[in-house]
């Protein structure tokens, strides 16, 4: 495993972890926080609604969820974390003046990880947090491994289209923006036959680690989407902005200065990119499907090609 290059959202992260703290008294808020900060990055919601909100906005790696909220408490919003793909393996930890049984049955039933009672004891709060972001980082690279390209180190197809199916029905549900990218190396098989198959191989790690490193935010994906082609999903992000993204994807890989004198075109690598995005509808307003939407990327994929490579198409 010493060898295999995994994308940089697998694994435990380097970066800091990040904490969504839900509670609607500033008192509760401010012990969490002075507890866990110092460590990690700390967001705040104080209702339901916007905790779910900041869930699909921010991507925490973990939730400390009080369960006596006005509107929809605790346990509603645990049980809505869990029945969506996106979320269902976020850790939802219970902060709860609640002690009784019956309570951390409840709170453990509805998917919580764990059940802390107030007032809280700081250390305590944070091992458990630290071993609960442990355990996910852990399942998060062991489940995922199945699903990185061996060559690349970037997701596979298979990770591709169960992520589109869910990030999909995702902006159904919530009336968001989402867009796919497709990408093809342009006139990769004169590259192959100019300059060997090893040297091809050397060109798709590099492609795929600027691609990777061009993408704007954690939920973002790139994957390799078969032979020389690579595709992403956008979610949160209309076409214009998928555009906007490609073009400067484009720019990335000519800029890698990458020899390619078997080109009929260029002499040096370049990529063409198909566009497509889903607007933002109203909640629940599907608008055409996960497939539609690939396939509408794969004609401007197409188009880009026909109009000379080397640059993105959109719908």
């Amino acid at each position: 495993m010493d060898d295999m290059k995994l994308p940089l959202h697998l694994g435990i992260p380097q970066r800091r972890s990040r904490l969504l703290v839900v509670d609607d008294q500033p008192a509760n808020v401010q012990t969490l926080y002075q507890a866990l900060a110092a460590d990690h990055q700390i967001f705040v919601a104080t209702h339901g609604e916007q905790a779910l909100k900041l869930v699909r906005e921010k991507q925490p790696d973990l939730v400390l969820l009080d369960v006596v909220m006005p509107g929809m408490d605790g346990f509603e919003v645990c049980r809505r974390l869990k029945a969506d793909p996106g979320t269902v393996d976020l850790p939802v930890i219970f902060v709860t003046a609640h002690s009784d049984d019956n309570e951390e049955t409840r709170g453990l039933n509805a998917g919580a990880v764990d059940f802390i009672t107030k007032p809280i004891n700081p250390a305590v709060v944070r091992a458990r947090v630290k071993t609960h972001l442990t355990l996910k980082h852990q399942s998060d690279l062991l489940r995922q491994m199945a699903f990185v390209d061996g060559l690349t180190g970037v997701f596979n197809r298979r990770y591709f289209d169960d992520r589109l199916q869910q990030e999909w029905l995702r902006a159904v549900r919530h009336g968001s923006p989402l867009s796919v990218v497709l990408i093809d190396i342009d006139h990769f098989k004169h590259f192959n036959d100019t300059y060997g198959h090893q040297a091809g191989d050397d060109c798709l790690r590099r492609v795929a680690q600027v691609l990777a490193a061009g993408l704007n935010r954690p939920g973002d994906l790139l994957a390799r989407y078969g032979g020389e082609e690579f595709a992403c999903i956008l979610p949160e992000t209309d076409a214009a902005g998928a555009l906007e993204l490609a073009r400067r994807m484009g720019l990335l890989v000519k800029d890698l200065g990458i020899e390619h004198s078997g080109s009929p075109s260029h002499q040096v690598l370049t990529i063409s990119l198909g566009v497509a995005g889903r607007d933002a509808l109203p909640p629940g307003e599907a608008g055409g499907s996960a497939a539609e939407l690939l396939a509408s990327a794969d004609r401007q994929l197409y188009r880009a090609k026909h109009l000379g490579r080397d640059q993105a198409c959109v719908v």
